[in-house]
């Protein structure tokens, strides 16, 4: 196992009615932002349910952060935070309002002229605004770690940048809020943390045993757990899993000790940055790709993924690991997210463009930092 430093900040208060405890949470004197999306909080419900908790604080709102929070967007959230004299910011959404929240935070105290170097040059972040979140679409784990994935509309870049300092204080998690999403929004976010687990997992080993059954035991409850609310999408124990599931996909308990790929993620990023497409639908796409492109260097761990997650123990090895990359492609469409490029809307010369994006900034992706411009291409003709 490797070395590593393990911190989470952030206190989890889960379950039914938990919004209602936010008066306990966010000190009483503080000028709160209230920062939402487009708008679905206002018809689910939440939004009644955060005001009632606040109605005896000061209290500022902030709507319309988009599906992937832009950088000229979160700039306004900075200014009208200034001019309110706001100490405290709250974020009632899913992971993309969080996303763009904390990146709010760190502006606010960032000292240099341009806060996009946050995110183009991973400036420091020496502190950030205090804040906290109500959690309204799980997948992203937003609501539990210091990332956070940024776009800016003038230059089609999709960035993310990470700190200490932007951990949230709190995160509320009432899977109840989550009965009114769409079935593509849920499907967005189950292939989100599936994917999140797959990149801290699907590596090579390194004798880290517990670790590998954690990550295990959240793929193994995302199959169980998610044809139920497809079934049912009133199932509470179902969406309290799910959610529990997606907070620990990306908190960095799993990650401990372990080598991470995230190659997935960040062709993603320049799929969604070039062709609008959703986050999760990009992961369904790249990941099976990766999965055979780099099937020799992965085997270990793809057979291991075979074995413990889909029961393929006999037989020819090569005949296992394919499999298990079909039944996880399966897995996707079974949620009605296919896993063609076509499909989305992606044109075959995506591979040599994002192929180009990459490296005009000089990223070498993969677990061993040596995937360049050549093999992500070929990773997305396969």
């Amino acid at each position: 196992m490797l070395n590593f430093t393990y911190h989470n900040p952030t206190a989890i208060v889960f379950g039914r009615g938990t919004i209602a405890k936010l008066p306990e949470l966010i000190p009483a004197a503080d000028r709160v932002l209230l920062i939402y999306g487009g708008g679905s909080i206002k018809r689910n419900g939440v939004y009644e349910q955060v005001r009632e908790a606040l109605q005896d604080r000061t209290m500022v709102e902030f709507g319309g952060i988009e599906p992937n929070p832009r950088y000229e967007t979160c700039l306004r959230a900075v200014e009208l935070c200034r001019r309110e004299q706001i100490d405290f910011l709250l974020a009632v959404g899913g992971g993309s309002v969080i996303d763009g929240t904390k990146f709010i935070a760190a502006a606010l105290k960032y000292a240099g002229d341009e806060p996009w170097d946050l995110v183009k040059d991973q400036a420091p972040i020496h502190a950030a605004a205090p804040f906290g979140a109500v959690l309204t679409l799980p997948g992203t784990a937003s609501e539990m770690n210091g990332t956070a994935v940024i776009s800016r509309e003038s230059n089609q870049q999709k960035l993310f940048f990470s700190s200490p300092h932007t951990f949230p204080k709190f995160s509320i998690l009432d899977p109840e809020v989550t009965y009114s999403l769409p079935p593509r929004q849920s499907a967005n976010g189950t292939i989100d943390t599936f994917v999140h687990v797959l990149e801290q997992y699907l590596t090579y080993p390194v004798d880290a045993p517990l670790q590998d059954r954690f990550a295990e035991g959240i793929l193994l409850t995302l199959l169980e757990e998610a044809p139920k609310i497809q079934a049912d999408p009133h199932n509470y124990d179902a969406r309290a899993n799910l959610m529990w599931c997606a907070t620990h996909g990306l908190n960095g308990l799993i990650a401990c000790g372990v080598p991470e790929d995230w190659a997935s993620h960040m062709i993603g990023h320049e799929l969604t940055a070039l062709y609008g497409v959703d986050h999760g639908r990009t992961l369904a796409l790249v990941m099976p790709r990766i999965m055979r492109h780099q099937r020799a260097r992965k085997r270990g761990k793809l057979l291991q993924y075979a074995a413990r997650v889909w029961g393929l123990r006999d037989g020819d090895e090569d005949a296992r690991i394919d499999e298990a990359i079909q039944r996880t492609e399966s897995f996707f469409h079974s949620l009605g997210v296919s896993t063609a490029m076509s499909d989305h809307g992606v044109p075959p010369e995506a591979a040599r463009l994002v192929a180009e994006r990459l490296a005009a900034r000089d990223m070498r992706l993969g677990e061993h930092a040596d995937l360049g411009p050549d093999q992500v291409e070929e990773i997305l003709r396969l």
